[in-house]
């Protein structure tokens, strides 16, 4: 049975051609970055090779990206770094009701501490109101933090209008772009963002490596104490594989860019999408309609139980997700399709399908087929009736 993987947001994996450049940084140029013997110059040079890589990739200066060990300690220092850094200014944060957890939960933990936050609402298909933002800012906000793209919807938020607001206010700005950079064309100088996050095996890099973009300039304290390593902005010997890594799929992903992968995978999508809601009754594509990630889809459908979903379609070869890989362990229902304002019981049979640059038409046209009979299954199992009136 051919394995058909449509799980990509929640990791992709990692390209041939980054394991390749990774290699003899394990084996035969091991030596510490910060030694000034010719081993460890040979890994400085590395790393800083991958700086310029990841700064060319998003449009960034190399002195203004920091590697981390992922998307999540990305996040952690911009929220956590900026109100320790700026607590005599005000102690106010403006975020969304539909961030990453790692987002949710930093603005959680400084709430313990003193700090007070808001959560914006969104609407029906997850899009935030900038003059909501406008709204919530106060003279003791001294942090906007509003992801790029949701990682289980795929609505792609105006982070440009934000921006222009959350600028004329002289407020810091941090933007979550795990999902988007390396999938579609970023510069975070038209972005006007100051801090934005980035997590290696969302773009076919390794695991365990990231990078928090910090616009030069701005005031942050380091989380993690130690050495004078990343200028003194992250301290702790680097992850000179994993930054090598990280490099070279952000040079790959701009050649993907550059060669129109992301119109491929958008036609994809949208066929998807269209023959799954013309195939099956009662279902419902959450996130906005067009302003989505080029490989995600995400649907409801009545009264069916996600897990269900996941299992059969894994039984047919097809792997896929629920939501968040973060909490699929979890047994209450996504708190994004909740923010949008499903039931918890339509919200418990959502599915996940993110496409990578590897899905073929091939394998699509297969889900399209095996979907609608699993979908047929287990609703003649159900034993749960409703209406759908007003959800779509």
């Amino acid at each position: 049975m051919k394995r058909i993987y449509m799980d990509h947001a929640a990791t992709t994996p990692t390209d041939i051609g980054v394991v390749k450049e990774m290699e003899p940084y394990f084996t035969q140029k091991y030596g510490n970055p910060n030694s000034i013997h010719s081993f460890g110059q040979e890994a400085r040079e590395a790393v800083e090779e991958a700086r310029k890589k990841v700064a060319h990739l998003i449009g960034a200066n190399p002195s203004e990206i920091v590697f981390t060990s992922g998307g999540t300690e990305s996040d952690n220092y911009a929220i956590k770094g900026i109100a320790w850094a700026n607590q005599k200014k005000g102690n106010h944060i403006i975020t969304s009701q539909i961030e990453h957890h790692a987002v949710l939960h930093s603005c959680h933990f400084l709430e313990k501490h003193g700090f007070k936050v808001t959560y914006l609402p969104v609407d029906k298909y997850g899009l935030i109101d900038p003059d909501d933002v406008k709204k919530a800012i106060t003279d003791k906000t001294i942090l906007v933090t509003i992801m790029h793209a949701n990682n289980e919807i795929g609505t792609i938020e105006p982070i440009k209008d934000i921006a222009k607001i959350v600028k004329e206010a002289g407020i810091y700005f941090h933007t979550d772009s795990v999902q988007t950079v390396g999938h579609i064309p970023i510069d975070v100088n038209e972005l006007e963002v100051d801090m934005l996050s980035i997590s290696g095996h969302k773009l076919y890099g390794p695991n365990g490596v990231g990078v928090l973009y910090l616009r030069k300039g701005t005031r942050i304290v380091s989380l993690i104490d130690g050495g004078g390593q990343e200028k003194n902005r992250r301290a702790g010997t680097e992850n000179v594989a994993g930054i090598v890594g990280i490099g070279k799929a952000a040079e790959l992903a701009e050649k993907r860019l550059a060669q129109g992968e992301e119109d491929r995978i958008v036609r994809l999508r949208d066929k998807l999408i269209k023959e799954i809601m013309n195939k099956i009754e009662n279902v419902r594509l959450n996130g906005h309609h067009i302003n989505r990630l080029p490989g995600n889809v995400n649907f409801c459908f009545e009264f069916i139980e996600g897990e269900s979903m996941l299992l059969n379609l894994d039984m047919e070869g097809v792997a896929a997700s629920s939501g968040s890989a973060c909490t699929s362990g979890s047994l209450e229902p996504s708190h994004v399709l909740l923010a949008i304002g499903l039931p918890p019981e339509i919200a418990h049979g959502s599915l996940r399908l993110t496409l990578g640059k590897d899905n073929t038409e091939e394998e699509v046209d297969y889900v399209i087929d095996i979907l609608p009979k699993i979908i047929e299954k287990l609703r003649a199992l159900s034993p749960f009736k409703g209406t759908w009136e007003g959800l779509n």
